[in-house]
């Protein structure tokens, strides 16, 4: 966890602050340790207490033991480790009295008097009431098991192992008034200014900073207060405003679920949500939505607050830009965005946000966009959505087409017409270090390179025919599949079906049809069969058009070369089938895509999203994926999608004997009949795992 932009400032101007260091406290004698007889009520409220102050962030180690400490927090200075806050006598704080647990957490000073890093939020912890703080201090002390984990000592480089200086930064800074509530307001707004001024420390993330890093408002009140939570950038990210944001509603919603009709989060904020925030009472998120509703739109020294977006809904924004399919930028969204976030911006509802007046998108500072781009992203793991959806890393992608995605993105859908510059995004490069998500060396053509040929136009065209084919030739489809549906991203993913070097190997021989034939015989196939439709006349522009594509990615292929990636895999066929455990397998990661009865995924105007895989609006019985090894090779490297960090579409990870059953589960359910299957393999064995 990096936190050292925030430390970096604050250390300096403790350091620079050293000459006017105070003396620390005396510190209280811990023999007597202040705790009461144990009280059930009072520890569940000392635990609430600790998920609105969000203390397991910090003070647990990934994989390790509650709140005894461990997590690194790496900084250019060196490391802070989080400490012990378990109730053991010797690593832990089993010996503190109230009196010193409370000055740590107002005053950021340790039970034996040395300074706390300001990584912890004691600014905002300071104005927490008496009442909640006893009650922490009883949960931590009677609600947790002791561990026995000694403290690591931090490894800062001189002269930041030298704590005195944060004595003068809190003298300067911090502020120990407490929260007092405002008489003109009602109970449920000054419940929502306590929680995100004290507890929540909203503001150590989305205030601005200034010279010394310091908070440039701890609340709404006074001169400085149009500040208060007004956004800043903080360890590449960026926390946007929170005045005004939308409707209350839905910015409980947000705090609940890690999503909502606007946006999602990213970043840390995912540990908020998971962490702390969806355990809140909807009470408390009603009051906190309520005193954010109630912040006037403002503007901070680095960037100004966006109009609040509830001003529209995102889905009466969506449509297909103009420039999609004629600018790079276009083209590249095209390509690696729409997939999940659909050509219209619009997303996929509870799994892929809409890119629509969303704020990360919309904010003038483009760093959370950029950093999404490079390092990747995932969603909230909460109660009302358990499953975790991923976008990769597209480190993969130059500087300057991260730019023209990320600019393309930002001028549509109603956001904020900002460019973004290959520089920024060398420099965020450059400051997060990103790691190739996948080992893979197949080279991805680049649809965005279409615009420089001669034939540009057609061979775009060509392109959308396979991204849009049941909108553009609806009397050839006569399902709700399109190209795309099997070749993904428009034939351009590895072991996705890409359509690579692929006319350099037609006129060939097809077992099935028994002779040799045309790629235009090949494409007309998919028609009649994975698109139950009709073949599309051989010398038709569009038919010329689809050609094209191809052999635009054909490339240097020549007939007896071999393409890495190309088809779709092989999977052991000597894997027998458990379609009882397929069923599984389809309910838990097929059917929030495909639907429950396989009828695919609809938007609420009836537009298909995720195409159906039985039923009479999906591919017939002739098709390649009504063949259980087939489907099987295919499910294994592509689906699902957003599952993990592999480079394009965080596709394929499941089990060869996952993807056997499931294939086999949904490839024997109804779909239409082929008649012509009667002719299929005159010549060839018949695969033993054909329909008919």
């Amino acid at each position: 966890m990096k936190i050292y932009p925030r430390l970096l400032m604050l250390l300096s101007s403790a350091f620079l602050f050293g000459s006017s260091a105070i003396a620390a406290e005396p510190t209280a004698a811990p023999s007597t340790v202040q705790v009461p007889d144990k009280d059930i009520s009072l520890i569940k409220r000392g635990e609430y207490i600790a998920q609105l102050g969000d203390c397991i962030a910090c003070h647990t180690a990934t994989g390790g033991a509650t709140m005894a400490g461990g997590r690194e927090l790496a900084t250019p200075m060196g490391v802070i480790y989080s400490t012990n806050i378990t109730p053991d006598v010797e690593t832990g704080i089993g010996t503190y009295t109230f009196t010193q647990f409370d000055r740590a957490m107002r005053r950021g000073v340790a039970a034996d008097g040395h300074n706390l890093y300001p990584a912890m939020p004691y600014p905002s912890y300071a104005k927490t009431s008496e009442e909640d703080m006893r009650a922490l201090y009883v949960y931590l002390l009677q609600g947790l098991p002791p561990i026995k984990k000694p403290n690591r000592p931090a490894e800062m480089s001189f002269p930041f192992n030298l704590r005195f200086g944060l004595a003068a930064w809190n003298l300067a800074f911090l502020d120990l008034t407490p929260f007092t509530p405002d008489a003109g307001k009602d109970a449920v707004w000054n419940r929502g200014a306590y929680l995100v001024e004290s507890l929540g420390h909203c503001g150590a993330c989305h205030t601005p900073r200034g010279i010394a890093f310091q908070e440039k408002a701890m609340s709404a009140g006074g001169s400085s207060g149009h500040q208060f939570l007004a956004g800043e950038t903080v360890e590449g990210w960026r926390a946007t405003s929170l005045r005004n944001l939308w409707t209350v509603e839905e910015t409980a919603k947000l705090l609940k679920t890690g999503q909502n009709a606007f946006a999602t989060v990213s970043g840390a904020m995912t540990e908020v949500i998971h962490n702390s925030t969806q355990h809140f009472t909807d009470a408390d998120l009603t009051a906190i939505a309520t005193y954010l509703k109630s912040l006037p739109a403002g503007e901070d020294d680095l960037a100004p607050s966006p109009a609040p977006p509830s001003i529209a809904n995102p889905q009466t924004l969506a449509q297909v830009p103009a420039k999609t399919f004629s600018t790079r930028g276009g083209l590249g969204y095209a390509q690696f965005c729409a997939d999940c976030h659909r050509q219209d911006g619009a997303g996929v509802s509870q799994i892929f946000p809409s890119l629509a007046q969303n704020p990360t998108v919309s904010d003038q500072d483009p760093s959370t966009l950029i950093h999404i781009m490079l390092t990747g992203w995932k969603t909230a793991e909460t109660k009302a959505h358990p499953r975790v959806y991923t976008m990769p890393a597209f480190t993969r992608l130059s500087d300057r087409e991260v730019a023209e995605i990320v600019s393309f993105v930002r001028e549509s859908w109603g956001n904020r017409p900002q460019p973004v510059t290959a520089n920024a995004v060398k420099t965020m490069r450059a400051q997060l270090d990103p790691k190739v998500t996948d080992s893979s060396t197949f080279e991805t053509p680049r649809l965005a390179d279409m615009l420089a040929v001669s034939n540009s136009d057609q061979v775009v065209r060509g392109m959308r025919l396979h991204v849009e084919t049941k909108a553009l030739l609806p009397n050839n489809v006569g399902n709700q599949l399109n190209c795309t549906s099997c070749h993904l991203n428009a034939g351009t993913v590895a072991d996705g079906s890409p359509f690579v070097g692929v006319s350099a190997f037609f006129p060939s021989y097809a077992p099935r049809a028994g002779r040799v034939i045309t790629i235009e015989e090949r494409i007309n196939g998919c028609f009649l069969r994975s698109m139950n439709g009709k073949a599309l006349p051989k010398d038709s522009d569009d038919m010329k058009a689809m050609v094209a594509y191809f052999d635009w990615m054909k490339r240097e292929t020549k007939p007896e070369d071999k393409v890495e990636g190309r088809g779709i895999g092989k999977i052991d066929r000597s894997i027998k089938p458990n379609v009882e455990n397929g069923i599984k397998v389809y309910a838990a990661q097929c059917a929030v895509c495909h639907g429950k009865e396989g009828e695919g995924l609809k938007r609420a105007d009836g537009q298909m999203i995720y195409p159906p895989l039985w039923g009479n609006d999906s591919f017939n019985i002739g098709a390649g994926m009504a063949r259980t090894y087939t489907a099987a090779a295919f499910v294994k490297r592509n689906m699902p999608i957003g599952f993990h960090e592999k480079f394009p579409l965080g596709q394929g990870g499941l089990s060869d004997q996952d993807a056997v059953d499931v294939a086999e589960y949904f490839s024997h359910q109804p779909r239409p009949d082929f008649a012509p299957k009667v002719n299929d393999w005159p010549k060839d064995k018949r695969p033993a795992d054909a329909r008919y």
